[in-house]
């Protein structure tokens, strides 16, 4: 059975107590396809045990690494508010997962371990798969330990009592569970759930998005009829859109004030000459969402929108001119129209990062970072800063971690953490940009 192995890294020739891992992929190589159905499920079914026992050696791990980093930071004077700062990050680096993942992964072993043996158990013995066993401690996270302890016990993962079951049966046991053992938890944590509506955005495929609100149930039910009535009557009134597109269109009106959406909010399209001028097929990059097709850039600054999507009446359209290096695409300078440097710097840096600059997360950039610390004699330029997320930015204060611009074709930084490794990031190539030679992803240094 061929699966694809990546570059060796984070120490893969040392066993650690373990089978080298060179020598794991080896031997998963060397397993052939079963010839027939049946031994391919069994095959199948294996590798998912696999996978389930390994997440729960890795949830061991984090709880291993985090009680040590903690003592290795008392130990150095870290004051007790500030114990384990910075040991999320460097677990999601070490599984290349996003900062915010690795905090709940971290989150995810340490209920595992001290307080959850059953799902445990159950994880280690390919009764749940990971994802499952996250259910579990999701749904009893605002139980005291000793009940959470309880329901695990009740639940029995690892005795088999939730075999076959999915993902809605899992969280119908674990709520009922929950509900019996502590039900002033259960409802203050349901109350507590309105402080957390957010409204997020994320990449579709062909050009679109999806914008997510996370509401109390009143008010997204709420919002849903309204769209819902105004899509019906309008269909009835003879409207040619489908009930969705009249309920999407609508909703961007109802929050814009504008039928096409875009009102004097900047939007930063960046796109080459030869795109905008010249009708060259090289794409463009919109922030906040990424890579769109060229002759979507253009019509969306000719005809203020994205096609298929209502036009803006009198859109007001500005031109700033960035600076590449020739071959590279290196961003070196654009035009501002602000006076002071620093606006024009951060615009710049923006541009550039496009998202947190951090290796695998992908979070809207909030800070603008020196990549070496100004009070430790960093520069204040496009070579030593960086965008960030806050939580990255805050994670590389801790102590222990360090940051260091690289040469390279484009703007890298490499991020070491307080293990010793250290991870490159680099920057994303703006459109027209010649193809890279070199390997893109943060790689381990």
């Amino acid at each position: 059975m061929a699966m694809r192995r990546e570059p060796a890294g984070m120490q893969e020739t040392e066993s650690h107590g373990l089978p080298a891992l060179p020598d794991v992929l080896e031997l998963l190589d060397r397993v052939p396809v079963a010839a027939e159905g049946p031994g391919m499920m069994d095959q199948l079914r294996l590798l998912e045990d696999l996978k389930s026992a390994a997440a729960a050696l890795q949830a061991r791990i984090a709880v291993t690494f985090d009680a040590a980093e903690r003592r290795a930071q008392t130990a150095a004077g870290v004051p007790s508010g500030e114990l384990g700062r910075g040991v999320a990050a460097q677990i999601a680096l070490a599984r290349r997962e996003s900062p915010a993942r690795g905090g709940r992964l971290l989150g995810l072993a340490r209920a595992l371990v001290t307080e959850m043996p059953h799902t445990l158990a159950a994880l280690q013995g390919g009764q749940l798969n990971e994802w499952r066993a996250t259910l579990l401690v999701r749904e009893t996270a605002c139980l005291s330990a000793a009940d959470r302890c309880a329901v695990d016990g009740e639940l029995g993962a690892d005795s088999g009592g939730l075999a076959g079951a999915g993902d809605r049966a899992i969280l119908a046991a674990v709520r009922t569970a929950a509900y019996r053992r502590d039900p002033r938890s259960v409802a203050q944590r349901a109350s507590h759930a309105a402080s957390e509506r957010t409204v997020s955005l994320r990449p579709a495929p062909d050009t679109m998005t999806y914008l997510t609100a996370l509401l109390p149930v009143a008010q997204g039910v709420a919002m849903y009829a309204a769209l819902t009535r105004e899509a019906d009557s309008l269909r009835s009134a003879g409207d040619g859109r489908s009930r969705g597109q009249i309920m999407a269109d609508s909703l961007v009106e109802r929050v814009t004030g504008t039928p096409g959406g875009v009102t004097s909010i900047e939007v930063q399209l960046v796109m080459t000459d030869r795109t905008l001028f010249q009708g060259d097929s090289e794409p463009a990059r919109l922030a906040g969402y990424g890579i769109i097709p060229a002759e979507s850039a253009r019509a969306a600054v000719v005809a203020g929108a994205i096609p298929g999507t209502p036009p803006i009446s009198a859109p007001a359209v500005f031109l700033r001119r960035l600076y590449t290096a020739p071959g590279s695409g290196e961003l070196v300078a654009l035009d501002s129209r602000a006076r002071l440097f620093p606006p024009g710097l951060r615009r710049m840096l923006q541009v550039r990062d496009d998202v947190c600059r951090t290796p695998y997360c992908d979070a809207p950039i909030r800070h603008h970072d020196h990549v070496v610390a100004w009070h430790r004699g960093g520069a204040t330029t496009a070579r030593n800063g960086q965008g960030l997320c806050e939580a990255c930015n805050h994670a590389k204060e801790s102590p222990g971690w360090s940051a260091t611009p690289v040469p390279g074709s484009r703007h890298t930084v490499e991020l070491r953490a307080p293990s010793g490794h250290g991870y490159q990031s680099t920057a994303p190539p703006l459109p027209g940009t010649a193809p890279p030679t070199d390997h893109q992803l943060p790689v381990p240094a």
